[in-house]
């Protein structure tokens, strides 16, 4: 299968050796998001809500250069540096996953680049 790179041009640069998004047969495989602003390349400030919604628009950013939605997302990956903060996430995350939910994991961890609070991955079929 071919894999092809995937670099939204409306996407924030990255933020080290890694792509967007890759593509290999029917699978969107995206990096990370974290609340990068595309316009400046600096981290969203702000609550848990604020983040995540940043975070969110950067994944759609990549999903609409694919001409995809999330509608199309069949698994997340939500990285939490505090899990108390779950229920902030998961009030936007349900304004962008709105039916047919992709399979979804939550996971705490240390910390995460740039000290963003969310980072948020996805895989999606064509």
């Amino acid at each position: 299968m071919t894999k092809t790179i995937i670099k939204p041009a409306k996407a924030a640069p990255a933020v080290g050796p890694y792509n967007h998004a890759v593509r290999v047969g029917d699978l969107l495989f995206c990096a990370g998001q974290i609340p990068l602003d595309p316009a400046t390349g600096q981290l969203v400030l702000g609550d848990i809500k604020a983040q995540t919604q940043r975070v969110l628009e950067n994944v759609k950013c990549i999903l609409d250069d694919q001409g995809l939605t999330f509608a199309n997302v069949v698994k997340s990956t939500v990285f939490l540096t505090n899990l108390a903060e779950f229920g902030g996430m998961n009030e936007v995350y349900s304004q962008y996953f709105t039916s047919d939910f992709p399979a979804r994991s939550t996971i705490q961890v240390a910390a995460l680049p740039r000290a963003a609070s969310v980072e948020i991955e996805v895989i999606a079929h064509f």
